[in-house]
């Protein structure tokens, strides 16, 4: 990605998705040119000359110093994860000795955990949803990680393009939105990885879902939310997906699914994954 498009593209969604009414500022009707504010009133709000804030959305972010990015990012309204991905932007980091496309490994440890957790669906994905690691009960519930080429081995692939699993999840357009917020996310860490540039090349040429959702700028890291799905042996299921970005490797991240216990679906589950372990 070339860090200055991206800058400036990503400063324009944000202001774009702001009404002037959403700010406090009074709207006096009649047709705007543009979508959402205007440079000049986001420069108000952000307390900045619009000379200024003119050259930061034109990509020119070298300069800018940390008091006048927080005031644009609370002038934007941006969540944490827009003001880590517009920092990142604004100011790449330098990684001395660490090549980005090296190759992630999951520590026995961490497989053996999962194994453990025989009724609880459990993966570990990587910077860029490269699915590293998995448990039986995770290939009963979303499908089977071991028998998939490595390549497609991938959360946004999978996402986008296995028409199967676009039937599980009953909010599939929220998922996939998730899904490229979170690569966008990791794309501002590492902007010149190959793997991310390979990744996105075959999806854009497969997937207008994908081009769509990318063009957004959107980017979030979710934690945990509810999931409603439909599993094609033990019917509609609602859980819950926690992820665990762990400490000791930040770009892995255990992500489990699990049901409120006493629940329709914790019964289902429970059935899903006990058939899996009977069946191995």
């Amino acid at each position: 990605m070339d860090q200055r498009t991206e800058l400036s593209e990503f400063l324009r969604s944000r202001r774009a998705r702001l009404r002037p009414e959403d700010v406090g500022l009074a709207h006096y009707g009649g047709r705007r040119r543009v979508p959402g504010l205007r440079r000049e009133e986001l420069a108000q709000l952000a307390g900045v000359s619009v000379a200024y804030y003119t050259r930061l959305e034109q990509g020119h972010g070298e300069n800018v110093s940390t008091a006048v990015l927080d005031a644009i990012s609370g002038a934007l309204r941006l969540g944490e994860a827009e003001r880590e991905h517009l920092a990142r932007l604004v100011r790449p980091v330098r990684r001395r000795g660490y090549t980005a496309t090296k190759p992630q490994v999951l520590r026995p440890e961490l497989q053996h955990l999962m194994d453990a957790m025989e009724t609880v669906p459990a993966y570990v994905v990587g910077r860029w949803l490269d699915v590293l690691g998995w448990n039986r009960a995770a290939t009963a519930l979303i499908g089977d990680f071991g028998a998939m080429p490595a390549e497609q081995r991938n959360l946004a692939w999978q996402t986008f393009r296995n028409p199967a699993l676009r039937e599980v999840f009953v909010d599939w357009p929220g998922k996939a939105a998730d899904i490229v917020a979170a690569l966008r996310l990791s794309a501002g860490r590492y902007p010149n990885d190959p793997r991310l540039g390979a990744l996105y090349e075959e999806l854009c040429a497969t997937s207008e879902d994908f081009r769509r959702l990318w063009d957004t700028h959107n980017v979030s890291e979710k934690g945990h939310c509810a999931k409603d799905m439909r599993h094609p042996v033990v019917g509609p299921l609602t859980l819950n997906h926690e992820a665990f970005r762990l400490p000791s490797d930040p770009d892995q991240t255990l992500c489990t699914y699990h049901a409120e216990p006493g629940s329709a679906s914790a019964e289902a589950l429970r059935l899903l994954t006990t058939g899996a372990l009977q069946s191995a």
